[in-house]
């Protein structure tokens, strides 16, 4: 089928929404109407080149929520009609790291920056005649997809498609940096670093877990302000403010638990960031740095004999098939406030625009909404 989608075809170039050609949905795969997409900072590190796809053009987009018109054979537990969110991360439950609870790290995800089909190795979008490669397997700047099945999750009708489609990374990727890999226990400290859509969900994890102090820091001073609104209980403008200001309020034992959704490109900061951390503290990277940050300055006697903790995370550290359910049930309940970090909506000829004004700080997150004259 025809339809339109946003492609990036180079590093350092501006989003193109052109004409593009999907397939039909091969065994294993399903077709999916997109009604939503996010627009996630990851999206923006294809044009910075931080991440990088393994080649151009690219069909951007990972966080997306839709309806399901058409399903492949062998397709048995998800039909036409079902809504569904895009998880970036494809999870079968069957193979070693899904058996051993590391469904966040299922080894159908090798390919995740490849942009051949998993079904079969080939692709489904095409352009001018050439291949297109979907970010993160989902390709949801488009007004359908034809993914996987294991990168959609069934989920409850009721829940609005502008919040749904958040959850298929950003929400759950910030709150599970929390609940899951930081582990928040109740009463301690924790600063995080950044409040995007990662950083916002990622306070709002830090509340539900019963921190008892919550250090946000972000340059941007409406931002800061948001963090006060969601339960941060200070905010600083940068890492040497936040510094002084929660070695003061600590008696220098500083922070538990430190979870950083906004960090340098080359690393530079992790020094900064470790000086946040108390003893036997950990240090959660969530953020997406440069890939070619090969060369991170770390003074490692006093990091490592103060027994300090610098762990990673992708999409929080879960299982996507229950964490997507488990952030849309808490939204529901009143517990996560996923509405409130959407600040306005897009059309997708305006990705540029959306994009300029994320960056811009201007607002927590953007969606695109599709409409007929997308399609």
């Amino acid at each position: 089928m025809r339809t339109k989608g946003a492609l990036l075809w180079g590093r350092d170039q501006p989003w193109s929404v052109e004409e593009i050609e999907i397939g039909e949905p091969r065994p294993g795969e399903v077709k999916v109407r997109m009604e939503t997409a996010g627009l996630c900072d990851a999206d923006h590190h294809l044009v910075t080149g931080d991440i990088a796809m393994a080649d151009f053009p690219v069909l951007g987009g990972h966080e997306g929520a839709g309806v399901v018109v058409e399903v492949g054979a062998g397709v048995f537990d998800i039909a036409p009609g079902d809504h569904v969110v895009m998880s970036f991360v494809p999870s079968c439950g069957t193979c070693p790291p899904c058996r051993a609870g590391l469904c966040n790290l299922c080894d159908l995800g090798a390919g995740l920056l490849g942009g051949a089909a998993v079904a079969d190795g080939t692709f489904r979008v095409t352009a001018n005649g050439r291949d297109v490669h979907p970010m993160a397997l989902v390709g949801a700047f488009a007004p359908y997809a034809v993914v996987h099945r294991a990168s959609v999750v069934k989920i409850d009708p009721s829940i609005p498609f502008e919040i749904a489609c958040l959850a298929g990374c950003d929400i759950t990727t910030g709150y599970g940096s929390a609940v899951h890999t930081a582990r928040i226990q109740p009463g301690e400290d924790v600063a995080i670093i950044g409040l995007g859509g990662v950083g916002a969900s990622t306070l709002q994890g830090a509340v539900l877990s019963g921190a008892r102090r919550i250090f946000v820091v972000d340059p941007v001073e409406w931002k800061r302000k948001q963090a006060e609104k969601l339960g941060a209980s200070e905010v600083y403008p940068d890492l040497a403010a936040a510094t002084a200001g929660i070695a003061e309020l600590t008696g220098g034992r500083m922070c538990h638990k430190v979870i950083a959704p906004m960090s340098r490109r080359d690393g530079h900061d992790i020094e900064a960031l470790l000086d946040l951390t108390a003893k036997a503290g950990t240090c959660v990277l969530t953020a997406v740095g440069s890939a070619l940050a090969a060369e991170v300055p770390l003074t490692l006697p006093m990091r490592t004999l103060l027994q300090k903790n610098l762990q990673g995370s992708l999409f929080g550290g879960g299982n996507p098939h229950e964490d997507i359910l488990e952030v849309l049930a808490l939204h529901k309940l009143g517990d996560l406030d996923l509405g409130g970090t959407v600040t306005r909506e897009y059309r997708l000829e305006q990705i540029n625009e959306g994009y300029e004004e994320i960056r811009e700080g201007q607002n927590l997150r953007g969606i695109i909404r599709f409409t007929d004259a997308d399609r």
